[in-house]
Order: C-alpha cells, then sequence, then structure tokens
C-alpha cells in the first residue's frame, strides 16, 4: 500500500515539476508569443499616434494659426492705393471737384515713399488747392515721410510684426508640450497594458498548474491514496487562481481598451486593437541611466523645454512692448516732403530735381507735458518682466529638479529590478526543494501551494516593476521636455 502511496505521489511530483517549469526560466517562457500573435511595440504605437490622432492634428493647426498671425502683422507693410474724390455742385455751378489718386509702399525702417496725382477744377475752389492750368489742372507728386522722435526705432506695425513671430516659437512650444503629454498618457497606458497581458498570461499558466494539481488529487481520492481534505484544499486552490485569471482577464481587456483610444486611421476612422498583438519591451536601459545622459537631459531641458521656451518667449514679447512703451515717451516729430511735377510732370515729361521749388513740406509736433501714461505703461512692462524673469527661473529649478528625482527613480527601481527577479529566482528554488521534500514524504500540499502563492506573487511583481520602469523612463523624457519623448518619426 504504502509502495502504491509513494508511486503515485512520485508521479504527481514529476508532472508539476514539469508543468512548474514550463510556467517559470526566469519570465522567459511568458515573452515567448505565439506564431498567431504580432509583437506591438511603444514605438508602432507612437508612430500611429503622431501620424493619426486627432488631437495631435489638432496641435498642428497652431502652427497655422501662428503663420496667419504673421501673416496679418505683415499686412500693415502691404502696398497701398487711395483715391478720394470730393465734388460740389449747386445751381448749375461747381463750386469744386477735387480728385486724388496715390500709391504708398510701407517698409520696415519708417521712410514710406510716396507717389500721387490730384486733379482740381471748381469755380469756389479754395486757393490752396488751385493748380495750374497748363497740365489740365493737373499735379503729380512724389516724396516720403519720416519720423524722427516716435516711431523711428519702432512702431506700433513693427511691433505687432516682432511679436507674431514671437508667437510663431509660441506655438511650437505648445505643441510641443501637448503632443507629449499624449505620448506620455500613451506610453502609461500600453505600459499598464504591457503588466496586464503578461500577468493574464502568468496566471494562465498558474490555473493550468492547479487545474492538473486538483486533477491529480482527486485521482488519488479515488484510489484511496488521499484524503477528501486534500481533494477540498487543491480545489480551493484551483478556485483562486481561477478568481485571479477572471480578474487579470478583465484588467487586460480594459487595459487594451484604452489602447484603442490612440489608434485611428488616415480617415480619422477610430481603430479597434487586435488580440492577435501583443506588447513587446526591448531592453536598451543602460545607456540611458549614464551620469552623461542625465546631464545631457539637464542641458537639453533648459535650452529647449516646452515651459521655459514659453516664458522666454513671454520675456521677448514684454521686451517689445518695453521698447514701444519707451518710445512713446518721446516727443512726436514727424517730417514729410513731396516733389511736385518732379520728376515727371502729369505730361510724362522728365524734368531736373530742385529740392527749393516746387515741393510740399510738412512737420507734425506733439508732445504730452507730464506724459504720465507713457511713464505708467514702461514701469508696468519693466515690473511684468521682472515677474516673468522670476518665474523662468524658479520654473527651471522645478524643471531640473523633476529630472533628478525621476532618474534617481528610475535608478533606484534598476536596482529594485534585480533584486526581485533574484527574489522570484529563490522562490523557483524555495518551491523546487519542497517538491523535493515531498517526493521524500517530509513536505505536504499545504506547504507547496504556499511557495507556488509566493512565487506567482513574485513573478507578478517583477512584470508590475518593469512597467513601472518603463513609465518612468517615458516620464524622464517628459520631464525634460524632449519632442515626441525622444522617439524620431523619420
Amino acid at each position: 500500500m504504502k509502495t502504491r502511496l509513494k508511486e503515485i505521489l512520485l508521479v504527481f511530483v514529476i508532472i508539476t515539476q514539469v508543468q512548474i517549469s514550463i510556467a517559470q526560466g526566469a519570465l522567459d517562457s511568458l515573452f515567448v508569443l505565439p506564431d498567431s500573435v504580432t509583437a506591438f511595440s511603444i514605438e508602432n504605437l507612437y508612430a500611429s499616434l503622431l501620424e493619426y490622432h486627432p488631437i495631435v492634428k489638432q496641435t498642428q493647426l497652431l502652427s497655422d494659426m501662428a503663420k496667419q498671425e504673421v501673416r496679418m502683422a505683415r499686412g500693415a507693410f502691404d502696398p497701398k492705393l487711395e483715391t478720394r474724390i470730393n465734388l460740389k455742385e449747386f445751381d448749375n455751378k461747381e463750386y469744386y471737384n477735387k480728385w486724388v489718386t496715390s500709391f504708398s509702399i510701407p517698409v520696415w525702417f519708417p521712410i514710406d515713399p510716396k507717389i500721387g496725382i490730384e486733379q482740381n477744377t471748381g469755380n469756389y475752389l479754395n486757393p490752396e488747392n488751385s493748380l495750374p492750368t497748363n497740365d489740365n489742372y493737373r499735379q503729380l507728386f512724389t516724396g516720403i515721410s519720416l519720423p524722427l522722435g516716435r516711431g523711428l526705432f519702432t512702431d506700433d506695425r513693427r511691433a505687432a510684426m516682432q511679436q507674431a513671430k514671437l508667437f510663431t516659437q509660441l506655438a511650437e512650444a505648445e505643441q510641443i508640450k501637448l503632443i507629449n503629454k499624449i505620448l506620455l498618457d500613451a506610453a502609461k497606458d500600453y505600459w499598464q497594458w504591457y503588466f496586464s497581458y503578461y500577468n493574464y498570461r502568468l496566471m494562465n499558466q498558474s490555473t493550468a498548474i492547479a487545474e492538473e494539481i486538483f486533477r491529480r488529487v482527486k485521482l488519488n481520492e479515488s484510489f484511496g491514496e488521499a484524503s477528501v481534505i486534500d481533494t477540498v484544499q487543491a480545489k480551493i486552490i484551483l478556485q483562486q487562481r481561477l478568481v485571479e485569471q477572471q480578474e487579470a482577464y478583465l484588467e487586460f481587456i480594459n487595459t487594451g481598451l484604452k489602447i484603442s483610444n490612440y489608434l485611428w486611421d488616415d480617415l480619422l476612422n477610430p481603430l479597434q486593437l487586435s488580440n492577435r498583438v501583443a506588447p513587446v519591451l526591448v531592453q536598451n536601459d543602460g545607456e540611458l541611466l549614464a551620469l552623461t545622459t542625465l546631464e545631457e537631459l539637464t542641458l537639453k531641458a533648459k535650452q529647449n523645454h516646452p515651459e521655459l521656451t514659453k516664458l522666454t518667449v513671454k520675456l521677448g514679447q514684454l521686451e517689445v512692448d518695453r521698447k514701444l512703451a519707451a518710445e512713446y515717451l518721446k516727443p512726436k516729430l514727424d517730417l514729410s516732403y513731396n516733389f511736385l511735377n518732379q520728376p515727371l510732370n502729369p505730361s510724362g515729361e522728365f524734368q531736373s530735381f530742385t529740392f527749393l521749388n516746387d515741393y510740399k513740406f510738412g512737420l507734425d509736433f506733439a508732445m504730452p507735458i507730464l506724459i504720465r501714461k507713457e511713464r505708467s505703461k514702461l514701469a508696468q512692462a519693466k515690473i511684468k518682466i521682472k515677474g516673468t524673469e522670476y518665474e523662468r527661473t524658479q520654473a527651471e529649478r522645478e524643471i531640473v529638479n523633476q529630472i533628478n528625482i525621476i532618474h534617481n527613480q528610475l535608478v533606484n527601481t534598476q536596482g529594485i529590478l534585480a533584486q526581485q527577479n533574484s527574489v522570484a529566482t529563490n522562490y523557483q528554488k524555495l518551491l523546487n526543494a519542497e517538491l523535493t521534500n515531498l517526493r521524500n514524504g517530509e513536505s505536504d500540499l499545504f506547504k507547496i501551494n504556499i511557495q507556488q502563492e509566493k512565487l506567482i506573487q513574485s513573478q507578478s511583481k517583477l512584470l508590475k516593476l518593469k512597467a513601472e520602469y518603463e513609465k518612468m523612463k517615458a516620464t524622464l523624457f517628459w520631464s525634460a521636455g524632449i519632442r515626441n519623448l525622444n522617439f524620431n518619426l523619420n
């Protein structure tokens, strides 16, 4: 009888060992995908997201909007064609008929060339508007206007142009910020899906082992070589594994649905994640954790982080406002000079230039006495600049510290991963030792189940640590403000 029991136990131990060895191997077997399953890497997700996701396409509109802002500002420098006609006729008399047409070309430096022709007739025409009769009451004029005081170095139109160009940089920084945020969310969801997928596979293997144990124990009971309580215990373990399997399956399905949120085709039709794809992990962490990498990320963050870029652009915009406010402290002194019928007359004949004959000259001067409004605007601009400088200094410090915090977490997690991998390996050794004791009659099913439970927990925790580690990598690039989280679409 004892020999028969020993033989049955030996068969049970051998089968159990085979099943467990299939499920283990330091998790290597978990990552071997079936031929029917296609690997779907984080790079595949990034590429699809950057190409087709509606939010990414929406951020591209920021660049289009910035281009239109520049275009709008350039409108202040558009050539202008003007025509004015004033006519009065009463009691069968032409009081006056005044017509003037001009063409001006605004330029960056405030010398605005202008050319035009005017024709004035009438019985009651103001003498200053009277024109020679030999040219059919027409006169050609050409000249320039020049501000010598306010507006010489900058003015509203040039300031608007500078602001529009700065807005382009602001839009680009905002675009990088928004895309990086959605990529970070996608990365976190992807690595949660990664954990859920392989944890579900682990639970499937554990359930298969529990089913085999229950079947063997029940078979032993039928031979009278195992007690009813052993069968109950094996069934409880199987039921527990089934519950864990169902919970893992639910999380796997739900995390897969989250990944589907990021999948679209070129026609903006939503795509559903296929059950024939699986997440994969490519190990290349050594370079990432190098000290030089940390220094490089810190330097890039100081130079190109979207938040710092936005504050730098804001400082540039405020500087434009300051210069414009300072310009308004100057008196207004505008000069204009127009040649009359030079070098062409209305008939199209060339004539020599004479600066002191046949010309119109104008001078406009104005200046507030106290200039309180202008001084207040300048003071406000300076205060805003100082406040933004403080804000940028604090933001840079927080960003650099955040990079160091995430990097420290990565280094620490890398050490924990190594320890947890060793823990899982040692639990495997304990389980194997307990199986050996069972073969020698020094253990029982209860102890086997305890060791197997600890092994499963350690393996599941190892999977979770791997996923968390990859999330931290994505967070590190996000903290440094690296465009597309260091992913190159090309």
